[in-house]
């Protein structure tokens, strides 16, 4: 559809000028989603709103106050709250938006955060109920999370990140996802150290 990558585009660069810390997030994101999907030959389109979604997950972000968004320490359990809605968010407004797989990439966008063992949000999905996207979403961005600076912490190195996951098998984690992570982030071009 004409347009379209110009929308995505802007879309992200409102995104990062609200929270500088998403631009090499959703970049890294995209690489990996990218790697994930061929490691677990997805279909070309299912490829495709995986990479969008991965660049968008957190464009519901523009909806989070500032005092929540850009807090320097841990959040209040209210603040949480809000902060937990950019999910919802994102998803209302990738729906209004006239990219062609749309509706895909809202899904995405609205479950990103939904564990394997339903204890994820915004609507406590699980097991094979969160969709395949979703459940390579997540652990791309728990991943880089954990691997980055952020106000309230320091990065963690790769091993400590990939312990921390493997104790999420089964639990936020799909054991399938970890296990093809496993190997893509080995040679990925955005492992951390």
């Amino acid at each position: 559809m004409v347009g379209e990558p110009n929308l995505y585009q802007s879309l992200l660069t409102a995104l990062c000028e609200r929270d500088e810390y998403t631009r090499g997030h959703c970049e890294r994101a995209g690489v990996l989603a990218l790697e994930m999907g061929h490691a677990l030959s997805l279909p070309a389109a299912d490829r495709e709103s995986l990479r969008i979604a991965s660049h968008l997950h957190d464009v519901g972000k523009i909806g989070v106050r500032d005092d929540v968004l850009l807090k320097r320490g841990r959040l209040t359990p209210d603040e949480w709250e809000q902060m937990k809605a950019h999910s919802i968010h994102g998803e209302r407004i990738i729906r209004d938006t006239a990219l062609a797989n749309r509706a895909e990439v809202a899904l995405i966008v609205r479950h990103h955060h939904e564990a394997f063992d339903g204890s994820g949000y915004p609507d406590g999905l699980a097991g094979r109920s969160v969709p395949l996207s979703c459940r390579i979403l997540l652990v791309i961005d728990s991943y880089d999370a954990m691997t980055t600076t952020r106000p309230y912490r320091s990065a963690r190195s790769h091993d400590e990140a990939m312990e921390i996951l493997r104790g999420e098998v089964g639990a936020k984690v799909d054991p399938r996802i970890f296990a093809a992570f496993s190997e893509v982030i080995a040679s990925s071009s955005v492992r951390a150290s």
